[in-house]
């Protein structure tokens, strides 16, 4: 199975973002189109687009719409997955309607974990679940607490459900470049049998290969890095398709 490469696009005030660790007070800016982002990405050749309302995350209900249906339209046949923010049925609902390929619910998985669930009936192989951790424990409410909860176990919660995918992120490693944390994240996939995509962290080709090289992972997400210079997008495909 080749490993799927899904550049990020992180919204907040309707610009294109990167957050480091998560820290709302640490944001880089790097554009006010994200629609144009969005097209850049999908003319390099990404399979995906990943996107996040960061407003959304942070207030529990969505927001950035305008900017979302834009980046639904500028990704023409390149399916685009959403999340931050959706802790409602409606929420989900909404978010399709806009011409998402896949929601994605975080907070939800945690706190509404019977949502998930009657939100992934509804719409089979259209909701995906996000776990954000720090030190292996889910981080809720826009990675602004931090539970009890193990991410292993919070996953496990959802072998049944019917979700398309798991989007996993180590917080400590998200928008610092130092690599994502493959380990947790091959013990993660491991453990259950939904697809496993990684997020957080990649800031060379060398994260790529590595990602690329380890078992049962699905996908990659990656963001800063492809603002920065640190990998190219279609560098990052070659390396896939290589592997």
């Amino acid at each position: 199975m080749t490993l799927e490469i899904i550049p990020a696009i992180d919204l907040l005030g309707g610009r294109c973002v990167r957050l480091a660790q998560g820290d709302y007070d640490r944001v880089s800016v790097y554009g006010d189109d994200p629609a144009a982002v969005a097209a850049s990405f999908v003319a390099a050749g990404a399979p995906r687009v990943h996107c996040v309302d960061l407003d959304g995350a942070r207030a529990g209900r969505p927001h950035n719409r305008d900017a979302v249906r834009a980046i639904v339209a500028a990704a023409k046949d390149a399916p685009v997955q959403l999340g931050g923010g959706m802790r409602s049925l409606e929420a989900v609902d909404e978010a399709l309607a806009l011409g998402v390929e896949r929601a994605i619910l975080g907070t939800a998985a945690l706190r509404d974990p019977e949502l998930v669930r009657r939100a992934a009936r509804r719409h089979p192989g259209r909701v995906a679940v996000g776990i954000d951790a720090r030190g292996g424990r889910v981080a809720v409410e826009g990675w602004l607490e931090t539970s009890d909860a193990l991410a292993i176990d919070v996953a496990r919660c959802f072998e049944d459900a019917g979700v398309a995918a798991i989007v996993y992120t180590e917080i400590a490693r998200d928008g610092m470049g130092s690599g994502p944390d493959l380990d947790a994240t091959a013990a993660l996939a491991a453990a259950i049998s939904i697809p496993v995509i990684a997020s957080g962290g990649v800031g060379s080709e060398e994260h790529v290969r590595r990602a690329a090289a380890t078992p049962g992972l699905a996908g990659l997400v990656i963001g800063k890095a492809l603002y920065e210079g640190g990998v190219a997008l279609g560098r990052a495909l070659e390396i896939a398709r290589g592997a």
